[in-house]
């Protein structure tokens, strides 16, 4: 029975049905990924508008038109899947040693004070060198061969995935670890069932960091006199002044950084479906 307010009839206003809750179904489903490619859209069309009007000539940058055309040539006779290919190798190796070596050493300096005194100080010295500045030294240490180009992406795929790691470790609740030591958990089973669970946010963000990273490193290390890949491309179109070869190159690497956050935030919701963003409506 619903209440109202004496003297007036009117229901009060504090047991008024509250208002039916938005709905997310069919709209919000096809909403987000229409939303999403508005932004490259845009920046196509304003691409092409600059060809267009002239501001953009072909010898500074051809138009989307002619860099697809020239995408779809280099797919038909077969260069851009191998090189592709050599260079998704690179990035994926460099990345899935980076980001071990961060997860690794992240746990170990979050777990103790011991850890924390002997590790973070030497790793937050680290990461202030830009790595970029350490390949004259990875050349005089191991050539100019493909170990160089992978060591160069893990070094820069390890910093992020280290912090994030160490945040996300010594951020864990307290209490739940003293319970779980109450119940008898060892040490080993502290971390694998109630640490490292806690820390997944973290560990995350520090992976897509690294996804990132592992790209950039990818770009600097094929220019490591490579005789294959899309920096191999790359030196090429340079040499031959084919803007529409190196457009190409550089948008298939943003895909690939674009196509890996995309596979990172996948994997998020499936590992974590409880986590829900927060909406301000």
């Amino acid at each position: 029975m619903t209440a109202v307010l004496r003297g007036t009839g009117r229901p009060a206003p504090e047991l008024v049905a509250p208002r039916a809750a938005r709905s997310s179904g069919p709209r919000r489903r096809w909403a987000g990924p229409v939303l999403r490619t508005l932004g490259p859209l845009a920046l196509i069309g304003l691409w092409q508008l600059a060809v267009v009007s002239g501001v953009l000539t072909p010898d500074v940058l051809t138009g989307p038109g002619t860099v697809l055309r020239t995408g779809r040539d280099l797919w038909a006779d077969g260069q851009l899947q191998e090189a592709l290919r050599v260079s998704l190798t690179r990035a994926a190796i460099g990345l899935a040693l980076g980001a071990s070596a961060g997860l690794v050493i992240g746990t170990v300096a979050g777990l103790t004070r011991l850890g924390e005194e002997l590790i973070d100080s030497s790793m937050q010295m680290l990461r202030a060198i830009p790595f970029l500045s350490l390949v004259p030294l990875f050349i005089v240490w191991f050539g100019i061969e493909e170990i160089s180009k992978i060591i160069l992406i893990t070094v820069a795929c390890t910093f992020p995935m280290y912090i994030n790691v160490y945040s996300g470790v010594r951020n864990t609740d307290r209490k739940v670890v003293e319970a779980a030591r109450t119940f008898g958990l060892s040490p080993f089973q502290i971390v694998r069932q109630v640490v490292l669970p806690g820390a997944l946010p973290s560990i995350f963000a520090g992976l897509r960091l690294a996804s990132t990273l592992s790209v950039i490193a990818l770009i600097a290390a094929e220019e490591l006199n490579v005789t294959s890949g899309l920096g191999y491309l790359m030196n090429q179109a340079k040499d031959y002044l084919r803007t529409d070869v190196l457009a190409v190159c550089v948008l298939l690497y943003s895909l690939v950084g674009l196509l890996a956050d995309l596979v990172l935030r996948l994997a998020e919701r499936l590992v974590m479906p409880w986590r829900k963003a927060v909406a301000v409506r």
